[in-house]
């Protein structure tokens, strides 16, 4: 017998679960927690994806007046970071009957144009980098319910932020380089005016500072490998001592110093040690591979989606900002090492 090409109906869905409509409604709805079993929900889920049954949103829309979906605002580089913040979002989302939209900000195009013809009308809330706050106003999503990734949380456009410990990271660089014996450093800087690399600077200077002796000198570059060879291949060309130790804003900037080191002639980590930040799969694919601090990209994004489900909610989301954890590998090594 040729498929029915009916839609299925929370009636199918309820006979082939082997429940009431009204717990397929509860359940679907996001609302079945004290009132189903969890092995219900997970009856009724699994039915409703068998019979490839999808609610009438437009319909249950209009009866609690909003969309049950969320933006995600995050700049248009380091995408393979973001996607993982993505991938942790989605996965808190689809738990609650949410969906997510993700916006990467045009970069150098001007503007970000709103790609909805009213955020407000069509959104519940937004989630967003602070890398990408222009983009963030253009499309007034901070006039919405909205949580803020990598942001200070002492003057914040958002109901809450999310943070991972960058300044710890930093800390666990220092330390360790600090340790290895180096006291020459030059700070490789993504060159983007935002709280997140504010933080990077400030924290390495202040850590260095507590070794007598240590000096830093820093220079900006695009989050580019090109951006970072150029800046760097300049900066390590300068006349005077050269530092034995080049700390990274990210894995990106990393790569471009592997570059910038060895067209002058040097290794790594024998005349110069590298450190990055992100742990991206680059990260392992660079000879050698490179020392970096592991950022959970997908438990960002769950923690961001958590946070403004509460604010949503009215409840107070999750404190403290989420740990992250020093990757020793073979682009570090004490100064001089033959």
């Amino acid at each position: 017998m040729a498929p029915s090409s009916t839609r299925p109906t929370s009636r199918d869905v309820a006979q082939a679960a082997g429940v009431s409509q009204a717990a397929v409604s509860l359940v679907l709805g996001d609302k079945w927690r004290g009132r189903v079993s969890e092995t219900t929900a997970a009856r009724v889920r699994e039915a409703a994806r068998d019979l490839g049954y999808r609610p009438n949103l437009a319909a249950r829309n209009l009866r609690l007046g909003h969309t049950r979906t969320v933006l995600l605002v995050v700049p248009a580089l380091t995408t393979e970071f973001f996607a993982g913040v993505y991938t942790g979002a989605a996965r808190v989302a689809a738990d609650h009957g949410f969906g997510v939209v993700l916006y990467p900000s045009p970069e150098g195009i001007g503007p970000a144009r709103d790609p909805f013809a009213s955020a407000q009308a069509a959104l519940d809330g937004v989630i967003a980098s602070s890398m990408a706050a222009d983009a963030l106003t253009a499309i007034r999503g901070d006039q919405l319910p909205l949580v803020m990734l990598d942001s200070d949380p002492t003057g914040s456009l958002g109901a809450a932020t999310v943070n991972l410990d960058i300044a710890d990271g930093v800390r666990q660089v220092a330390a360790h380089l600090l340790d290895l014996g180096h006291r020459h450093y030059l700070h490789l800087a993504a060159d983007i005016p935002s709280w997140t690399f504010e933080v990077r600077a400030r924290e390495l200077a202040a850590q260095l500072a507590t070794v007598p002796g240590t000096t830093v000198r820093t220079i900006h570059a695009p989050i580019s490998i090109d951006g970072a060879l150029t800046a760097a291949q300049a900066a390590l060309a300068t006349p005077g001592p050269r530092p034995t130790a080049l700390v990274c804003d990210d894995d990106k900037l990393a790569a471009g110093a592997y570059k910038a080191v060895r067209r002058l002639g040097l290794r790594v980590p024998d005349d110069i040690s590298v450190t990055g930040l992100d742990d991206l799969a680059l990260a392992t694919a660079l000879d050698p591979e490179l020392t970096t601090v592991r950022l959970d990209a997908e438990l960002f994004g769950e923690r961001g989606m958590q946070a403004l489900l509460a604010v949503l909610e009215g409840r107070t989301p999750q404190a403290g900002d989420i740990p992250v954890e020093l990757v020793v590998r073979g682009s570090t090594a004490p100064p001089g090492t033959p």
